[in-house]
């Protein structure tokens, strides 16, 4: 961005109100992260610290849209900038939403823990989900601070992974609180879990589209496919 105006400190403003959501979504992937290990080894200590992430990242949604707010009203930007902020301003509010999942993924997984000493729930495929999502919005993110368009049009794709180990898991789920129904219980806690992890995915996902939308203009959300992408409307 550096370089785009006469004024060096609205290009500062924007710099660092770029640098400020990519701070609060570092907290959210370790909060996800910190969710997913939570669901094979809870401890109070890390619940805790997800909790702790939730009331971080809350703050950080505020602080940031009253920042954009405030520059939006100073600056009045053209329409580039204006996308850009308000890229921003959606990513946060999605990167809020993802972390509110991760919380619900923290715990469901302690309470599965508590509601049954049952160890042998076919997982498989709430972990391959859990690391697909977590991994999307780690490239998210990485897009979004590149301002990578073609990376992140990459990843529009790679919620249908997530869904289809979802899919797979729910089903050997379904089967085997059926063959044990002492399980149903901690079962139904996995099955909100995965739920959580998908929306963490359609988060991320979300992530991509604002990315490309503030670089290139274009409103990707409910493209089937890169060759039916159409411009954004022109800013009024």
């Amino acid at each position: 961005m550096s370089g785009r105006h006469l004024d060096h400190q609205f290009d500062a403003e924007l710099e660092d109100i770029t640098r400020r959501v990519l701070s609060m979504g570092g907290l959210v992937e370790n909060q996800v992260s910190q969710a997913l290990y939570c669901v094979a080894c809870p401890t109070p200590e890390v619940v805790q610290r997800v909790l702790q992430r939730e009331r971080d990242v809350n703050a950080m949604e505020l602080e940031i849209d009253r920042e954009v707010c405030s520059i939006i009203t100073r600056r009045q930007p053209a329409a580039m900038d204006l996308r850009l902020l308000m890229a921003l301003s959606k990513t946060t509010a999605n990167l809020e939403r993802a972390g509110d999942e991760a919380v619900k993924v923290a715990r469901m997984g302690k309470a599965m823990h508590e509601h049954s000493r049952t160890r042998d729930f076919p997982t498989s495929g709430l972990r391959i989900a859990g690391d697909l999502a977590s991994e999307q919005l780690s490239k998210s993110l990485d897009a979004l601070a590149r301002m990578d368009a073609p990376s992140a049009l990459s990843l529009l794709e790679d919620d249908l992974a997530i869904k289809a180990a979802l899919e797979g898991f729910v089903r050997s789920m379904i089967t085997h609180m059926a063959n044990d129904t002492r399980s149903v219980r901690a079962g139904l806690d996995l099955l909100f879990a995965a739920k959580a992890i998908e929306r963490i995915g359609a988060h991320a996902k979300n992530l991509a589209e604002f990315t490309i939308y503030a670089t290139n203009g274009l409103d990707v959300r409910h493209s089937s496919s890169a060759g039916r992408l159409q411009p954004a409307a022109p800013s009024a």
